[in-house]
Protein backbone atom coordinates (compact mmCIF):
# COMPACT_ATOMS: atom_id res chain seq x y z
CA UNK A 1 0.00 0.00 0.00
CA UNK A 2 1.27 3.48 -0.83
CA UNK A 3 -0.11 6.90 -0.12
CA UNK A 4 0.84 10.55 -0.32
CA UNK A 5 1.39 13.33 2.18
CA UNK A 6 -2.16 14.76 1.78
CA UNK A 7 -3.77 11.44 2.73
CA UNK A 8 -1.30 11.08 5.59
CA UNK A 9 -2.25 14.47 6.90
CA UNK A 10 -6.01 13.94 6.65
CA UNK A 11 -6.59 10.35 7.61
CA UNK A 12 -3.70 8.31 8.87
CA UNK A 13 -1.50 10.24 11.28
CA UNK A 14 -3.97 10.37 14.17
CA UNK A 15 -3.23 6.80 15.20
CA UNK A 16 0.50 7.49 15.09
CA UNK A 17 0.06 10.61 17.21
CA UNK A 18 -1.84 8.52 19.72
CA UNK A 19 0.92 5.91 19.79
CA UNK A 20 4.00 8.09 20.33
CA UNK A 21 5.16 10.42 23.06
CA UNK A 22 7.48 12.42 20.82
CA UNK A 23 6.65 15.33 18.55
CA UNK A 24 5.30 14.79 15.04
CA UNK A 25 6.00 17.39 12.35
CA UNK A 26 4.36 17.52 8.91
CA UNK A 27 4.30 19.86 5.90
CA UNK A 28 2.55 23.07 6.85
CA UNK A 29 3.44 22.77 10.53
CA UNK A 30 5.43 25.51 12.16
CA UNK A 31 9.03 24.38 12.23
CA UNK A 32 8.70 21.88 9.38
CA UNK A 33 11.42 23.50 7.26
CA UNK A 34 13.84 23.43 10.18
CA UNK A 35 12.91 19.86 11.10
CA UNK A 36 13.52 18.53 7.59
CA UNK A 37 17.02 20.05 7.21
CA UNK A 38 20.03 17.77 7.39
CA UNK A 39 23.76 18.45 7.75
CA UNK A 40 24.53 18.16 4.03
CA UNK A 41 22.61 20.94 2.28
CA UNK A 42 22.70 18.99 -1.02
CA UNK A 43 19.64 17.08 0.20
CA UNK A 44 16.55 19.29 0.06
CA UNK A 45 13.96 16.58 0.72
CA UNK A 46 10.34 16.98 1.83
CA UNK A 47 9.26 14.08 4.01
CA UNK A 48 5.56 13.43 4.55
CA UNK A 49 6.06 13.08 8.29
CA UNK A 50 8.88 13.51 10.80
CA UNK A 51 8.69 11.67 14.12
CA UNK A 52 10.95 12.92 16.89
CA UNK A 53 11.09 9.73 18.89
CA UNK A 54 11.25 9.96 22.67
CA UNK A 55 12.01 6.30 23.38
CA UNK A 56 12.11 2.77 21.97
CA UNK A 57 8.32 2.62 22.03
CA UNK A 58 8.16 5.55 19.62
CA UNK A 59 10.67 3.82 17.37
CA UNK A 60 8.55 0.68 17.33
CA UNK A 61 5.33 2.59 16.53
CA UNK A 62 7.02 4.53 13.72
CA UNK A 63 8.42 1.38 12.12
CA UNK A 64 4.97 -0.23 12.14
CA UNK A 65 3.50 2.90 10.58
CA UNK A 66 6.03 3.11 7.76
CA UNK A 67 5.98 -0.63 7.04
CA UNK A 68 2.20 -0.97 7.04
CA UNK A 69 1.79 1.96 4.64
CA UNK A 70 4.69 1.00 2.39
CA UNK A 71 6.42 4.33 2.95
CA UNK A 72 10.12 5.01 2.61
CA UNK A 73 11.77 5.18 6.02
CA UNK A 74 14.79 7.37 6.80
CA UNK A 75 16.46 6.99 10.19
CA UNK A 76 18.27 10.09 11.44
CA UNK A 77 20.74 10.34 14.29
CA UNK A 78 23.27 13.16 14.03
CA UNK A 79 22.15 13.80 10.40
CA UNK A 80 25.75 13.80 9.10
CA UNK A 81 25.06 11.20 6.40
CA UNK A 82 26.75 12.68 3.32
CA UNK A 83 24.48 10.72 0.91
CA UNK A 84 21.48 12.15 2.80
CA UNK A 85 20.12 8.87 4.13
CA UNK A 86 18.64 10.70 7.12
CA UNK A 87 15.87 12.17 4.99
CA UNK A 88 13.57 11.31 2.09
CA UNK A 89 10.80 12.67 -0.10
CA UNK A 90 7.17 11.75 0.73
CA UNK A 91 8.20 9.21 3.36
CA UNK A 92 8.80 8.92 7.09
CA UNK A 93 11.80 10.40 8.90
CA UNK A 94 12.46 8.78 12.26
CA UNK A 95 14.50 11.44 14.06
CA UNK A 96 16.33 10.15 17.15
CA UNK A 97 17.76 13.56 18.03
CA UNK A 98 15.78 13.85 21.27
CA UNK A 99 17.17 10.55 22.58
CA UNK A 100 20.50 11.78 23.93
CA UNK A 101 20.88 10.37 27.42
CA UNK A 102 24.21 8.85 28.49
CA UNK A 103 24.78 6.68 31.58
CA UNK A 104 28.38 5.98 32.64
CA UNK A 105 29.42 3.02 34.80
CA UNK A 106 32.93 4.00 35.97
CA UNK A 107 33.53 0.67 37.73
CA UNK A 108 32.80 -1.44 34.66
CA UNK A 109 34.24 1.26 32.40
CA UNK A 110 31.22 1.31 30.14
CA UNK A 111 28.75 3.91 28.90
CA UNK A 112 25.20 3.38 27.67
CA UNK A 113 24.26 6.10 25.16
CA UNK A 114 20.89 6.60 23.48
CA UNK A 115 20.75 6.39 19.70
CA UNK A 116 20.40 10.12 19.06
CA UNK A 117 23.59 11.06 20.88
CA UNK A 118 26.44 12.87 19.23
CA UNK A 119 30.06 12.24 20.13
CA UNK A 120 30.00 15.55 22.01
CA UNK A 121 27.33 14.04 24.29
CA UNK A 122 29.35 10.90 24.94
CA UNK A 123 32.64 12.73 25.50
CA UNK A 124 30.98 15.20 27.86
CA UNK A 125 29.55 12.37 29.96
CA UNK A 126 32.64 10.16 30.11
CA UNK A 127 35.37 12.77 30.56
CA UNK A 128 34.64 13.61 34.23
CA UNK A 129 35.49 9.97 35.01
CA UNK A 130 38.77 10.13 33.08
CA UNK A 131 37.37 7.73 30.48
CA UNK A 132 36.84 7.81 26.71
CA UNK A 133 36.24 5.64 23.68
CA UNK A 134 36.95 5.99 19.97
CA UNK A 135 34.56 8.44 18.30
CA UNK A 136 34.52 10.81 15.35
CA UNK A 137 36.70 13.87 14.74
CA UNK A 138 33.74 16.27 14.44
CA UNK A 139 31.86 16.45 17.73
CA UNK A 140 28.41 16.91 16.17
CA UNK A 141 28.64 13.55 14.38
CA UNK A 142 26.01 11.07 15.52
CA UNK A 143 27.22 7.97 17.31
CA UNK A 144 24.79 5.70 15.44
CA UNK A 145 25.97 6.09 11.88
CA UNK A 146 29.63 6.28 12.82
CA UNK A 147 29.57 3.17 15.04
CA UNK A 148 27.51 0.95 12.74
CA UNK A 149 29.78 1.91 9.83
CA UNK A 150 32.92 0.99 11.77
CA UNK A 151 33.97 4.20 13.43
CA UNK A 152 37.37 5.86 13.03
CA UNK A 153 38.77 8.49 15.32
CA UNK A 154 41.67 9.79 17.36
CA UNK A 155 41.91 6.74 19.64
CA UNK A 156 41.66 4.07 16.93
CA UNK A 157 45.31 2.95 16.97
CA UNK A 158 45.23 2.52 20.75
CA UNK A 159 41.63 1.43 21.42
CA UNK A 160 40.31 0.08 18.11
CA UNK A 161 37.39 1.30 16.03
CA UNK A 162 34.16 2.50 17.61
CA UNK A 163 32.49 -0.76 16.57
CA UNK A 164 35.27 -2.73 18.31
CA UNK A 165 34.25 -1.01 21.54
CA UNK A 166 30.54 -1.74 21.09
CA UNK A 167 29.66 -4.11 23.95
CA UNK A 168 25.93 -4.38 23.38
CA UNK A 169 23.00 -2.61 21.72
CA UNK A 170 19.24 -2.31 22.11
CA UNK A 171 17.92 -2.77 18.59
CA UNK A 172 14.40 -2.35 17.21
CA UNK A 173 14.09 -4.66 14.22
CA UNK A 174 11.86 -4.36 11.15
CA UNK A 175 9.03 -6.31 12.78
CA UNK A 176 9.02 -3.95 15.76
CA UNK A 177 10.78 -6.29 18.19
CA UNK A 178 13.15 -4.79 20.77
CA UNK A 179 16.21 -7.03 20.76
CA UNK A 180 19.05 -6.80 23.29
CA UNK A 181 22.19 -7.69 21.33
CA UNK A 182 25.31 -8.82 23.15
CA UNK A 183 28.04 -11.41 23.06
CA UNK A 184 25.75 -13.96 24.76
CA UNK A 185 22.41 -13.09 23.17
CA UNK A 186 21.68 -12.22 19.55
CA UNK A 187 25.42 -12.18 18.94
CA UNK A 188 24.71 -12.41 15.20
CA UNK A 189 23.07 -8.99 15.25
CA UNK A 190 25.83 -7.49 17.37
CA UNK A 191 28.31 -8.80 14.80
CA UNK A 192 26.31 -7.13 12.00
CA UNK A 193 26.04 -3.81 13.86
CA UNK A 194 29.82 -3.72 14.13
CA UNK A 195 30.28 -2.25 10.66
CA UNK A 196 27.21 -3.41 8.71
CA UNK A 197 25.55 0.00 8.68
CA UNK A 198 21.88 0.73 9.28
CA UNK A 199 20.63 -2.36 7.47
CA UNK A 200 19.33 -4.36 10.41
CA UNK A 201 17.25 -2.06 12.58
CA UNK A 202 17.21 1.10 14.65
CA UNK A 203 19.59 1.19 17.60
CA UNK A 204 17.82 2.69 20.60
CA UNK A 205 20.99 2.59 22.70
CA UNK A 206 24.65 1.62 22.41
CA UNK A 207 26.84 0.30 25.21
CA UNK A 208 30.53 1.14 24.79
CA UNK A 209 33.71 -0.07 26.42
CA UNK A 210 35.65 2.88 27.87
CA UNK A 211 39.38 3.41 28.32
CA UNK A 212 41.39 5.50 30.78
CA UNK A 213 41.96 8.62 28.68
CA UNK A 214 41.52 12.04 30.27
CA UNK A 215 44.01 14.52 28.82
CA UNK A 216 46.02 14.17 25.64
CA UNK A 217 48.72 16.03 23.75
CA UNK A 218 46.98 17.27 20.66
CA UNK A 219 46.59 19.82 17.92
CA UNK A 220 47.66 20.57 14.33
CA UNK A 221 51.08 20.98 12.78
CA UNK A 222 51.21 22.38 9.24
CA UNK A 223 53.81 21.63 6.57
CA UNK A 224 54.29 22.37 2.86
CA UNK A 225 52.38 19.99 0.58
CA UNK A 226 55.36 17.90 -0.45
CA UNK A 227 55.88 14.21 -1.15
CA UNK A 228 58.83 14.04 1.26
CA UNK A 229 56.61 15.23 4.12
CA UNK A 230 54.00 12.61 3.28
CA UNK A 231 56.61 9.86 3.12
CA UNK A 232 57.93 11.01 6.50
CA UNK A 233 54.37 10.83 7.85
CA UNK A 234 54.10 7.27 6.53
CA UNK A 235 57.25 6.35 8.47
CA UNK A 236 56.00 8.18 11.57
CA UNK A 237 52.96 5.91 11.77
CA UNK A 238 55.10 2.82 11.21
CA UNK A 239 57.55 3.75 13.97
CA UNK A 240 55.44 5.25 16.75
CA UNK A 241 53.52 3.52 19.55
CA UNK A 242 49.76 3.08 19.34
CA UNK A 243 49.16 5.90 21.82
CA UNK A 244 50.42 8.24 19.09
CA UNK A 245 47.57 8.87 16.66
CA UNK A 246 48.14 11.29 13.82
CA UNK A 247 45.50 12.09 11.18
CA UNK A 248 46.89 13.49 7.95
CA UNK A 249 44.93 16.39 6.42
CA UNK A 250 45.64 17.84 2.95
CA UNK A 251 43.93 21.06 1.94
CA UNK A 252 44.18 24.83 1.99
CA UNK A 253 45.66 26.76 4.88
CA UNK A 254 42.94 27.84 7.34
CA UNK A 255 42.91 31.40 8.73
CA UNK A 256 44.38 30.48 12.12
CA UNK A 257 46.48 32.89 14.19
CA UNK A 258 49.45 30.50 14.50
CA UNK A 259 49.64 29.96 10.71
CA UNK A 260 51.33 32.87 8.87
CA UNK A 261 48.85 34.82 6.76
CA UNK A 262 50.77 34.13 3.56
CA UNK A 263 49.75 30.47 3.92
CA UNK A 264 46.05 31.17 4.37
CA UNK A 265 44.19 29.64 1.43
CA UNK A 266 47.32 28.02 -0.04
CA UNK A 267 47.79 24.25 -0.44
CA UNK A 268 49.54 22.57 2.47
CA UNK A 269 49.27 19.48 4.62
CA UNK A 270 48.74 19.06 8.32
CA UNK A 271 49.13 16.39 10.95
CA UNK A 272 46.45 16.44 13.65
CA UNK A 273 48.10 14.77 16.63
CA UNK A 274 46.37 12.98 19.49
CA UNK A 275 48.93 11.44 21.84
CA UNK A 276 47.28 9.64 24.76
CA UNK A 277 50.50 8.38 26.32
CA UNK A 278 52.29 9.72 29.41
CA UNK A 279 52.98 13.43 29.68
CA UNK A 280 56.71 12.92 30.14
CA UNK A 281 56.82 11.67 26.51
CA UNK A 282 55.35 14.91 25.13
CA UNK A 283 58.66 16.51 24.19
CA UNK A 284 59.65 13.41 22.24
CA UNK A 285 56.35 13.52 20.33
CA UNK A 286 56.83 17.18 19.43
CA UNK A 287 60.38 16.44 18.31
CA UNK A 288 59.10 13.68 16.01
CA UNK A 289 56.65 16.13 14.46
CA UNK A 290 59.51 18.54 13.87
CA UNK A 291 61.36 15.95 11.81
CA UNK A 292 58.55 15.51 9.25
CA UNK A 293 59.50 18.68 7.40
CA UNK A 294 59.55 22.48 7.64
CA UNK A 295 56.87 23.57 10.12
CA UNK A 296 54.69 26.39 8.81
CA UNK A 297 52.58 26.63 11.94
CA UNK A 298 51.90 24.54 15.02
CA UNK A 299 49.60 24.52 18.01
CA UNK A 300 50.19 21.30 19.97
CA UNK A 301 49.42 21.29 23.69
CA UNK A 302 47.95 19.25 26.50
CA UNK A 303 44.14 19.42 26.43
CA UNK A 304 41.11 17.48 27.70
CA UNK A 305 40.39 14.64 25.28
CA UNK A 306 36.94 16.04 24.25
CA UNK A 307 38.61 19.20 22.90
CA UNK A 308 40.52 17.36 20.15
CA UNK A 309 37.18 16.25 18.72
CA UNK A 310 35.96 19.84 18.30
CA UNK A 311 38.80 21.31 16.22
CA UNK A 312 36.92 20.92 12.91
CA UNK A 313 33.53 22.02 14.26
CA UNK A 314 33.72 25.71 13.37
CA UNK A 315 35.08 24.93 9.89
CA UNK A 316 32.31 22.42 9.10
CA UNK A 317 28.95 23.69 10.38
CA UNK A 318 25.67 22.30 9.13
CA UNK A 319 24.40 23.75 5.85
CA UNK A 320 27.42 23.32 3.57
CA UNK A 321 27.36 21.21 0.38
CA UNK A 322 29.31 17.91 0.48
CA UNK A 323 30.23 15.06 -1.86
CA UNK A 324 32.60 12.30 -0.69
CA UNK A 325 34.67 9.38 -1.91
CA UNK A 326 36.78 6.98 0.13
CA UNK A 327 39.27 4.15 -0.11
CA UNK A 328 41.39 1.81 2.02
CA UNK A 329 45.06 1.15 1.44
CA UNK A 330 47.80 -1.10 2.75
CA UNK A 331 50.55 1.38 3.50
CA UNK A 332 50.78 4.64 1.58
CA UNK A 333 52.38 3.70 -1.77
CA UNK A 334 54.48 6.31 -3.52
CA UNK A 335 51.92 6.46 -6.34
CA UNK A 336 49.19 7.37 -3.86
CA UNK A 337 51.43 10.04 -2.32
CA UNK A 338 51.99 11.52 -5.78
CA UNK A 339 48.21 11.70 -6.25
CA UNK A 340 47.73 13.36 -2.84
CA UNK A 341 50.21 16.05 -3.83
CA UNK A 342 48.83 16.58 -7.35
CA UNK A 343 45.15 16.73 -6.46
CA UNK A 344 45.67 18.30 -3.04
CA UNK A 345 47.20 21.30 -4.78
CA UNK A 346 43.82 21.85 -6.46
CA UNK A 347 41.69 21.54 -3.32
CA UNK A 348 38.53 23.55 -4.05
CA UNK A 349 37.96 25.39 -0.74
CA UNK A 350 39.22 25.82 2.81
CA UNK A 351 36.36 23.62 4.02
CA UNK A 352 37.40 20.82 1.63
CA UNK A 353 40.01 18.30 2.67
CA UNK A 354 41.65 14.98 2.01
CA UNK A 355 41.79 13.19 5.36
CA UNK A 356 43.90 10.08 5.94
CA UNK A 357 43.14 8.01 9.05
CA UNK A 358 45.65 5.44 10.35
CA UNK A 359 43.80 2.21 11.22
CA UNK A 360 46.60 -0.10 12.30
CA UNK A 361 47.51 -1.00 15.88
CA UNK A 362 44.50 -2.14 17.88
CA UNK A 363 42.37 -2.17 14.71
CA UNK A 364 44.57 -4.99 13.40
CA UNK A 365 44.10 -7.13 16.50
CA UNK A 366 40.51 -7.87 15.45
CA UNK A 367 40.12 -10.57 12.82
CA UNK A 368 38.57 -9.75 9.42
CA UNK A 369 35.55 -11.98 10.15
CA UNK A 370 35.09 -11.06 13.82
CA UNK A 371 33.04 -8.00 12.88
CA UNK A 372 31.18 -6.91 9.76
CA UNK A 373 33.94 -4.33 9.22
CA UNK A 374 36.09 -6.36 6.86
CA UNK A 375 39.29 -4.44 6.13
CA UNK A 376 41.49 -5.45 9.05
CA UNK A 377 44.50 -5.63 6.76
CA UNK A 378 44.21 -1.96 5.73
CA UNK A 379 46.61 0.51 7.36
CA UNK A 380 44.93 3.72 6.22
CA UNK A 381 41.47 4.97 5.28
CA UNK A 382 41.24 8.02 3.05
CA UNK A 383 38.31 10.42 2.78
CA UNK A 384 38.11 12.73 -0.23
CA UNK A 385 35.65 15.44 0.72
CA UNK A 386 35.04 18.55 -1.37
CA UNK A 387 32.85 20.88 0.66
CA UNK A 388 31.53 24.12 -0.86
CA UNK A 389 29.17 26.91 0.23
CA UNK A 390 26.78 26.54 -2.75
CA UNK A 391 25.34 23.71 -4.82
CA UNK A 392 26.61 25.24 -8.05
CA UNK A 393 30.20 25.44 -6.79
CA UNK A 394 30.07 21.84 -5.58
CA UNK A 395 28.80 20.60 -8.93
CA UNK A 396 31.67 22.41 -10.62
CA UNK A 397 34.19 20.45 -8.53
CA UNK A 398 32.69 16.95 -8.46
CA UNK A 399 34.94 16.08 -11.39
CA UNK A 400 37.97 16.87 -9.19
CA UNK A 401 37.08 14.32 -6.53
CA UNK A 402 36.11 11.65 -9.06
CA UNK A 403 39.41 12.07 -10.88
CA UNK A 404 41.24 12.02 -7.54
CA UNK A 405 39.53 8.76 -6.58
CA UNK A 406 40.42 7.26 -9.95
CA UNK A 407 44.07 8.27 -9.48
CA UNK A 408 44.16 6.50 -6.09
CA UNK A 409 42.41 3.37 -7.33
CA UNK A 410 45.56 1.48 -8.48
CA UNK A 411 46.98 1.86 -4.96
CA UNK A 412 43.78 1.09 -3.04
CA UNK A 413 41.74 -1.89 -1.92
CA UNK A 414 38.60 -2.70 -3.87
CA UNK A 415 36.25 -1.34 -1.26
CA UNK A 416 36.24 1.60 1.10
CA UNK A 417 34.89 2.77 4.43
CA UNK A 418 31.11 2.74 4.15
CA UNK A 419 30.76 6.13 5.88
CA UNK A 420 32.95 7.77 3.23
CA UNK A 421 30.75 6.57 0.35
CA UNK A 422 28.30 8.84 -1.44
CA UNK A 423 24.95 7.79 -2.91
CA UNK A 424 26.47 6.87 -6.29
CA UNK A 425 28.73 4.26 -4.64
CA UNK A 426 25.98 1.68 -4.12
CA UNK A 427 27.72 -0.59 -6.64
CA UNK A 428 30.68 -0.86 -4.24
CA UNK A 429 28.72 -2.36 -1.33
CA UNK A 430 29.91 -5.90 -2.01
CA UNK A 431 33.53 -4.74 -2.15
CA UNK A 432 33.08 -2.78 1.10
CA UNK A 433 32.23 -5.99 2.97
CA UNK A 434 34.01 -8.58 0.76
CA UNK A 435 34.33 -11.89 2.72
CA UNK A 436 31.55 -10.84 5.14
CA UNK A 437 28.99 -9.88 2.50
CA UNK A 438 27.21 -13.24 2.17
CA UNK A 439 26.78 -13.53 5.94
CA UNK A 440 25.33 -10.01 6.04
CA UNK A 441 22.87 -10.88 3.25
CA UNK A 442 21.70 -13.96 5.19
CA UNK A 443 21.11 -11.85 8.31
CA UNK A 444 19.29 -9.23 6.26
CA UNK A 445 16.96 -11.90 4.84
CA UNK A 446 16.20 -13.12 8.32
CA UNK A 447 15.69 -9.80 10.13
CA UNK A 448 14.53 -7.46 7.32
CA UNK A 449 13.26 -9.55 4.39
CA UNK A 450 11.11 -6.66 3.13
CA UNK A 451 14.11 -4.27 3.14
CA UNK A 452 12.38 -1.67 5.29
CA UNK A 453 15.84 -0.34 6.13
CA UNK A 454 16.92 0.42 2.58
CA UNK A 455 17.88 4.10 2.79
CA UNK A 456 21.54 3.32 3.44
CA UNK A 457 24.41 1.66 1.63
CA UNK A 458 22.02 -1.18 1.19
CA UNK A 459 22.63 -4.86 1.68
CA UNK A 460 19.67 -6.19 -0.27
CA UNK A 461 17.99 -9.32 1.15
Amino acid sequence: MTTDSTVLDDRLTRRLRDAVRGEIVQPGDRGYDEARRVYNAVHEKRPAIIVRAADAGDIKATLHFARDLGLALAVRGGSHSVPGYGTCDDGVVLDLGVMRGVRVDPERRTARAEGGCTWADVNHATHPFGLATTGGIVSSTGIGGLTTGGGMGHLARRCGLACDNLVSADLVTADGSLVMCGEDHHADLLWALRGGGGNFGVVASFEYRLHPVAHILGGPTFYPLDGDVLRAYRQLIADTPEEFNAVLVIGLGPPLPFLPERWHGRPLCGVLTCFSGPEDEDDRVVARLGRLGPILGQHVARMPYPVINTLFDDLLPAGLFHYWKGCFSTGLPDGAIDAYVEYGADTPSIESATVVFPIDGACHRVGPEETAFAYRDADFSTALSPTLPTRARLEERIGWVRAFAAALEPYSAGGGYVNFMDADDQHRVWANYRQNYDRLVALKRHYDPGNLFRLNHNIAP
